[in-house]
């Protein structure tokens, strides 16, 4: 089960797309979306990163940062980046560590699941039922923007 709205963000730093150090924290006083998929480059997740990869002027002129998580490592992020485009940064969970602190565990790769962290480092809004397609102007929608 996902954690709750107005749980507080458990705190992270992993390794992201070009083997950066990102932590939560790098984010504090920004609203901060952190998606959860289950793998690179297969045909839910590439329509799910691609929404946000449209959407991310969006994003950005409201001072929102995107993050995606998996448990693919960073070559298999640079790959899936470069092949579409990606305009955001991909975090590597290879030892499953957010995985497990969000509770999105499926059983060796992280279920569909987004938070909205908001700037205080509380989530304010948690999404388990993605639709990949529009999943980014869903999430603009649920926060009003």
């Amino acid at each position: 089960m996902a954690l709750a709205v107005g749980t507080v963000a458990p705190a992270f730093t992993v390794k992201d797309t070009n083997g950066n150090t990102v932590s939560l924290s790098d984010f504090a006083g920004k609203t901060v979306v952190l998606y959860f998929y289950p793998k690179d480059d297969t045909p839910g997740c590439t329509k799910q990163a691609c929404s946000f990869r449209d959407a991310q002027p969006e994003y950005q002129n409201k001072d929102v940062v995107v993050l995606g998580v998996s448990a693919d490592d960073e070559t298999s992020h640079q790959a899936f980046t470069a092949k579409y485009n990606l305009n955001f940064p991909l975090l590597a969970d290879t030892d499953h560590s957010l995985i497990k602190a969000y509770d999105v565990d499926g059983g060796g790769y992280a279920k569909r699941v987004t938070y909205v962290i908001n700037p205080a480092g509380e989530i304010t809004h948690v999404d388990a039922s993605v639709n990949t397609a529009t999943h980014a102007s869903d999430i603009l929608s649920k926060l009003g923007l």
